[in-house]
């Protein structure tokens, strides 16, 4: 769809515009980003979405994303939302906005939601997944998409140390030092490892997250697994909230934001894996 075709688009519609609440539903590859918050001097996923829809719109745009992703992680499931005045049919603009944005970032649909909805308020749970790939080769597919572990891994012991984070704990020793944060305490729903031939995948669900909280808890498993702690010591070193006591912040390329769950089932349903 080319600039002009947009603008014709938009401008046939004149005549029927107000302010309207969009939420994108999308996926990226977040290797090239610094996140997904806008920063001043580094590229981001949101601002790489902002310029996009400020071109095919002609007006500034402000998205709320669903969670503050670092960099280099990606997300195979992300909401985001902005107001807007624009005439453009919601089934034409994932189109529009896809073709002023690179190949590893995807809009798949955009559709019109409550004036009061946000993206990151109106979320009730999140799940994100910790991808290992556990051979004792290396695989250059997976460079950047998951985190190579040559060292056998048994995931039944795995999963004992990931049970030990379910339910309504303080998180304080599973997340960065120094991040500015009233509340540190957060319900795990579920915690659970599975293993798909050399590919690990921890998977965490909770109602919120502290900053490098998944990865936090995924060092520690690993150092469950390694003998370095016993499964059982888990609950001790969140009681005691001390970052040393718990494991390695492991690195970000493995890290993925995989499901989102809203009261609006539409936010809920990704067709497309």
């Amino acid at each position: 769809m080319t600039d002009e075709n947009i603008k014709n688009i938009a401008s046939k519609s004149e005549n029927k515009k107000y302010k309207k609440n969009i939420a994108l539903k999308l996926m990226y590859h977040g290797g090239a980003y610094h996140g997904w918050q806008v920063q001043k001097n580094a590229v981001t996923v949101c601002g790489t979405i902002e310029k996009a829809l400020a071109k095919i719109t002609g007006e500034p745009a402000r998205l709320t994303g669903c969670g503050r992703t670092d960099a280099g992680v990606h997300a195979e499931r992300y909401v985001a939302n902005f107001h807007t005045d624009c005439g453009i049919p919601l089934e034409r603009l994932p189109f529009a906005i896809n073709t002023h944005t690179p190949e590893d970032i995807a809009v798949l649909e955009a559709l019109e939601v409550p004036e009061d909805f946000n993206s990151i308020t109106s979320c009730i749970k999140k799940e994100y997944s910790y991808r290992i790939y556990n051979s004792r080769i290396k695989n250059p597919f997976y460079i950047n998409r998951a985190y190579f572990y040559p060292k056998k891994l048994d995931e039944n012991l795995l999963n004992q140390a990931a049970g030990m984070f379910v339910g309504t704990h303080d998180f304080k020793a599973v997340r960065s030092v120094g991040t500015p944060v009233k509340n540190t305490v957060r319900t795990v729903y579920y915690c659970q490892a599975e293993r798909h031939g050399d590919l690990l995948e921890l998977k965490i669900c909770a109602n919120g997250f502290l900053y490098n909280m998944v990865r936090a808890i995924t060092g520690t498993i690993l150092y469950a697994a390694e003998g370095k702690i016993k499964p059982e010591d888990i609950p001790g070193i969140l009681e005691r909230g001390e970052r040393t006591a718990a494991g390695p912040t492991v690195p970000p390329g493995g890290l993925y934001l995989t499901r989102l769950w809203y009261p609006d089932e539409r936010l809920n349903n990704f067709n497309f894996i």
